[in-house]
């Protein structure tokens, strides 16, 4: 499985990114998909996750309300739409995966279940 993020950039606070993460060598059909993120200095927070067989979306309580994780499975895409977006926000965003697991319950929080991650791309909120 390979993962490559994109879309991030700078932005003003208040305003709107799309990070985009494309899935190659393996289906979007049964697999769980996450969004992490490590700002300057602090430690790795799991942002989101989707499990694409049912479709079921797990939030950080910090995005939860503003940030909205969807999948195309035509285009084996998953995206991250971010709203609202504050300085805080700004990290590396990673895009991770694993095939085959539901993302279960709050495991897919540490990271620790993903074996598959991608490069990053940088949003900075100013």
């Amino acid at each position: 499985v390979q993962l490559v993020e994109s879309g991030g950039g700078s932005v003003q606070a208040g305003g709107s990114l799309r990070l985009s993460c494309v899935v190659s060598g393996y289906t979007l059909g049964n697999i769980c998909i996450g969004w992490f993120r490590q700002g300057l200095g602090k430690g790795p927070e799991g942002v989101a996750a989707i499990y694409t067989g049912g479709g079921n979306t797990y939030y950080a309580d910090s995005v939860k309300g503003r940030f909205i994780i969807t999948r195309d499975k035509a285009r084996d895409l998953v995206y991250l739409q971010m709203n609202s977006l504050k300085p805080e926000d700004t990290a590396m965003y990673y895009c991770a995966a694993e095939p085959g697991w539901d993302c279960y319950s709050d495991s897919w929080r540490s990271g620790l279940g993903f074996g598959y991650w991608g490069q990053g791309t940088q949003v900075t909120v100013s």
